[in-house]
Parts: structure tokens; sequence; C-alpha cells
């Protein structure tokens, strides 16, 4: 990562962390129902979000690198993959906790949810394909597939409250999705800022698994010349 890049969005990611919990807490009222559980909400929504548009950029160059075979493609679908997987986790995770509270369970098969736990296997499957002793040209090809079928399930999980029965809520629609106008700016805020977030943490990545593709080629060079030299 640019070393003037990196403190710059490490302040705007303190800076807007700072404001969206403001806006949370103090400027968002407390939900009459499930009071200030629903604030779980504000998180929640941003972190499903950008795990698809981590998807969405995953399949993207995973195409690329199969086109191309650019490592530069691969390495940087594999972070994509990597983030929109911890991504997904939090979603499942604080979705899980939202539920208790707003249908009393953990846990219902819903469509919605059901299509999110698919997604996440998915993705759970192409890391542990990166896991595996193979020729790097054939797991990057692997991988990039598994990220195309896994970004296909995207579209079924965003539009599961209006294809099946759900009872889990549409965020927004024409009636305005039931929330109050602060609501609606505190989760727009939250969801634009935590774009600093995600940039970070996903260049992050990239600059991590070029240093490792670096290592990796220079291992293989010290080993081709005590091979050579032996020889």
């Amino acid at each position: 990562m640019n070393k003037t890049l990196s403190p710059v969005l490490a302040a705007c990611v303190v800076l807007c962390t700072a404001i969206s919990q403001y806006l949370i807490y103090f400027h968002a009222p407390v939900e009459q129902v499930l009071g200030y559980a629903q604030k779980i909400f504000y998180y929640h929504l941003p972190v499903a979000w950008w795990s698809f548009v981590s998807f969405f950029l995953a399949a993207v160059f995973g195409i690329a690198c199969l086109i191309k075979k650019e490592a530069r493609f691969d390495m940087i679908s594999h972070a994509c993959a990597e983030i929109g997987f911890l991504l997904a986790t939090l979603t499942l995770i604080t979705g899980s906790i939202w539920g208790r509270h707003s249908w009393g369970v953990w846990w219902t098969w819903d469509p919605k949810l059901t299509t999110a736990l698919v997604l996440w296997f998915i993705f759970a499957a192409y890391l542990v394909v990166r896991t595996m002793p193979m020729a790097r040209e054939q797991k990057s090809n692997i991988c990039a597939v598994i990220a195309v079928i896994g970004f296909l399930d995207v579209p079924l999980v965003f539009f599961a409250t209006r294809l099946w029965r759900s009872i889990h809520p549409a965020v927004f629609h024409s009636e305005g999705g039931g929330l109050e106008p602060e609501m609606v700016h505190t989760v727009i805020f939250c969801v634009l800022s935590f774009a600093f977030l995600w940039l970070w943490l996903t260049l992050f990545r990239i600059n991590q698994l070029k240093q490792e593709h670096i290592l990796e080629s220079v291992r293989s060079k010290l080993l081709y010349s005590e091979e050579q030299n032996q020889d």
C-alpha cells in the first residue's frame, strides 16, 4: 500500500467511525419495539453491502485473470474474496443477534438467510482451495471460477425479500422501509463511511499478497540455483 495513502485512509476510518457512533447512538432515534438492540442494524447493513462489493470485484478480477493470465488480477481477486468472506461472516453474526431480538430465534431458514449462508459456504470453499497444494495457475483458475459462481448468488441474497415470502425486512422500498428520516441519514452515512475501512483492508491485503508472491519467487530461484549447483 502507498505510504502516503495508508495514513490518510486510517485517519478517514477513525474520523468516520467516530461520526458514525455519534449518529447511531445520539442522532438516530431508539426503535420503539426493539429498543437499543435495533442499533446493530447500522453495523449489519454496511458489512453486508460491502461484502457484496467485495464478491463482485473478486468475480470481475477472477474473469480478468482467466483471460489475461496475470498474477496481479489473481491477487486482487484473492484479496477481495478474503475481505468479502470476513464481512459475510460478520453479516451472519450481526444478523443472528438482530434476529434473536426480532424473531426470538438465532436462526431461521428464511430465503434471505439461506441464500446468504450458501454464499458464505461457496467462498469458504474458495479459501479452502487457496490452501491446497497445486500449481499456482491451476489454483488461480479454479478460484476464479468459484468466485464467479459465488457472485451469481449475490443477486439472490439481495432480492430475496422481493422474490420470495420472507420475514427479513426490506430496508428501502417505495414506502421508505419504515425508517425515520434520522435512521435513513445514519445508515446511509454508515454505509458510505465504511468504504474507507473496506478500501484500507483490501489494499493492505493486496500488498501482503504481493509480498508473498515476491518471497515465493525468490524462494523458487534459490531452490533452482541450489539444484543447478548440485548438478
